[in-house]
């Protein structure tokens, strides 16, 4: 069985990066363009793992992870921040919401790969 992501972006090129590296990694991907939109797919999704953008139209990423982590539904779950943002205070506030881990645009596939892996426990 192939670890399922959700990986939530407002930008076609880093959804289509990350499904492209992914899935030639094994990696079963679902994609949704903001906020509002991954967040009713992940309703449906049975993510093992979500990976989702900061700066999104409709739902920024901190509302994903709030929304994720308040729902009924799968609100353990791995939840990877990745967005072009560094800053620090950004970091902690997405730590307080619930996020497992921080990624800074334009990612590594190697790095990325071996961050789902560790932190689904694949």
């Amino acid at each position: 069985m192939s670890i399922k992501v959700l990986a939530i972006d407002d930008s076609r090129t880093i959804r289509h990066l990350l499904s492209m590296t992914l899935s030639e990694a094994g990696f079963d991907v679902v994609t949704a363009d903001d906020g509002v939109e991954g967040v009713d797919a992940f309703q449906d999704a049975e993510a093992d793992v979500v990976i989702t953008d900061i700066n999104m139209p409709n739902m920024d990423g901190f509302g994903v992870i709030t929304s994720i982590r308040q729902g009924e539904v799968n609100n353990r779950v791995p939840i990877l921040v990745l967005t072009t943002e560094s800053g620090d205070d950004l970091k902690a506030r997405a730590r307080d919401a619930g996020a497992t881990g921080w990624i800074v645009k334009p990612f590594d596939d190697v790095s990325l790969i071996t961050a789902l892996k560790r932190v689904t426990g694949a």
